[in-house]
């Protein structure tokens, strides 16, 4: 197959009576296919785009090349958590900031469903920037030449060349014809992984500025020969695109004409699509390739032709896109940015927080007898972690005077103090003889349910119970606490097990289900103990039992 020669610009197709059957004429007003959900363009003031990019952030940039791109796009999240695009132009780029709103201006009265939308601008001092909506899928580039999973499947390209060419008909019919440095960075895939063309290309890099960023050998010839980009040089820019779908890969356009012209059309092609295409299908897609390419402008088709000559190679149009590229559909997710203090509380830094604090004005309210400052709120928070440590210890020592002591201040200071504090102060209380505090602070820690479902809590209760049990038997009838009282103990015996859960293996997984009641020998000794207080007659003296590990807990 050779390079065609042919003048096709004014030549119609043979199908294009049967695409305009099927589907409105983009080019004669036609707005069926315009895109209604992109919010009207406006100018938006610096500092919502600061906010938006978290002051510019480098956190939040988008672009490919990342800092090193001459012009840096950021994503952004506008009030109502909208997320956006940010282009922002290097220094002086556009000197003239009326010049640069009214041709953004221009370009955000273009709105179509195959377009990456401009909504919005903002021209303050030297900053210049653009704002549009933002693709969450990531660019033609990266699914064709850095791609994770698989390559992208030959469906898909050929469905990118045909809304592509949609796109660049519609911009033509708004008399957008001039679309600079059309790759396949510009192309988009929106989160339906529809493919989209960046609306930034209807706009140069600069006033003066280059209208082609890329290699010297993708340029069309005409801007080599006059620097002028006119819309026959679009085309050409296209049939570079379409080279990168065939082949998956960069190769310059005289190499791959070259190619053609051999008839070696299985060496330009992708090795990864093998058995997913025609041969007819590519056949056609690198003729209308070579096409493009002409060195010479008036021998390259027009927007129509590219429609035509794409729109019979689509075999699979009710599958979506995102299915086709084996990508979730799912809504946008946006990102949280959080502001300094915002991270330093992420990150829990108290100090960093409040100094920040103390720049933006804080001060604590004077005369506010009850408000805490910063510093006596931090003091406080650990002098109740020391007072549990120190209890804690206490406990594990068998000082139970001293346990009430430090349990006791723990629960002043908490708000909502723990199962566990009534349950060892409750143990303590027993060992001290006093069983009807003992009991005030067992029926507390019953009512926290979690502690039903840990054997450490399940065995201070346990061992409560049967102590309370034993010393309210031993008083003498005048002196038997109330119904209400003996109607709690009863309600303890009862909700009680009579075995204490058996503590997991450090080694084993987790288990959500009901513990084992099966006791360890350990747990035998120490209900053994229980029941031998249980038994031992009032006035008999009573030693300390020796408190197995369970209580540790």
């Amino acid at each position: 197959m050779g390079c065609l020669q042919s003048k096709t610009s004014n030549v119609q197709s043979p199908d294009e009576e049967s695409l305009q059957a099927e589907k409105p004429d983009l080019g004669n007003g036609d707005h069926g296919e315009q895109d209604s959900q992109a919010p009207a363009f406006k100018e938006y003031s610096l500092l919502e785009l600061r906010t938006a990019t978290n002051g510019f952030s480098s956190d939040c940039i988008v672009s490919e090349s990342g800092e090193k791109a001459p012009n840096v796009v950021y994503r952004g999240k506008l009030e109502g958590n909208r997320l956006v695009a940010v282009k922002r132009f290097s220094k002086q780029s556009w000197p003239d900031a009326q010049q640069f709103v009214a041709e953004a201006a221009g370009v955000g009265k273009v709105r179509h469903k195959r377009l990456v939308n401009l909504i919005g601008c903002c021209a303050e001092g030297d900053e210049r920037l653009l704002v549009a909506e933002y693709m969450p899928n990531d660019t033609l580039s990266k699914h064709l030449f850095h791609w994770d999973k698989e390559p992208l499947p030959w469906e898909m390209r050929v469905r990118v060349a045909f809304y592509i060419a949609q796109a660049l008909d519609y911009c033509n019919s708004e008399n957008r014809k001039i679309y600079h440095d059309l790759n396949a960075y510009r192309v988009l895939f929106d989160e339906d992984g529809d493919p989209r063309l960046s609306s930034f290309g209807l706009m140069k890099n600069s006033r003066d500025g280059k209208s082609y960023s890329t290699n010297l050998a993708y340029t069309p010839p005409e801007f080599l020969r006059t620097g002028r980009v006119i819309p026959e040089s679009v085309i050409y820019s296209y049939g570079t695109v379409l080279l990168d779908l065939l082949s998956g890969k960069h190769i310059p356009p005289s190499h791959a004409l070259d190619i053609i012209r051999g008839k070696n059309v299985l060496m330009l092609m992708d090795s990864s699509l093998e058995g997913q295409y025609a041969n007819d299908d590519a056949t056609k897609l690198v003729e209308l390739a070579s096409r493009c390419l002409q060195s010479e402008a008036r021998d390259r088709p027009n927007t129509k032709f590219l429609l035509t000559s794409v729109a019979p190679l689509q075999k699979q149009k009710e599958v979506a896109s995102h299915v086709l590229m084996g990508i979730p559909k799912t809504t946008v997710v946006v990102p949280t940015l959080l502001s300094p203090l915002g991270k330093a509380c992420a990150r829990m830094d108290l100090t960093a927080v409040h100094d920040i604090l103390l720049k933006t004005g804080y001060k604590d309210e004077e005369g506010a007898e009850n408000e805490l400052s910063f510093q006596e709120w931090t003091q406080q928070v650990q002098d109740m972690l020391n007072t549990k440590k120190y209890g804690d210890i206490a406990f594990r020592d068998k000082d139970f005077k001293s346990a009430i002591d430090y349990y006791s201040k723990l629960v002043v200071m908490m708000s909502v103090p723990s199962a566990t504090v009534f349950a060892r102060r409750a143990l303590s209380y027993l060992m001290n003889g006093q069983p009807e505090l003992a009991l005030r602070d067992a029926m507390q820690a019953q009512r926290d349910r979690v502690g039903e479902r840990k054997g450490v809590r399940l065995g201070l209760l346990v061992s409560c119970r049967d102590r309370l049990l034993h010393s309210m038997a031993s008083l003498p009838s005048s002196e038997v606490s109330p119904d209400q009282t003996r109607e709690s103990l009863i309600a303890i015996s009862q909700t009680l097990p009579d075995k204490v859960p058996s503590k997991p293996h450090p080694d084993s997984k987790a288990d959500t289900s009901e513990p084992d009641v099966k006791n360890t020998p350990g747990e035998e000794e120490y209900r053994s103990k229980l029941i031998s207080i249980s038994c031992t007659p009032p006035d008999t003296e009573i030693t300390t039992p020796v408190l197995p590990a369970i209580v540790d807990g």
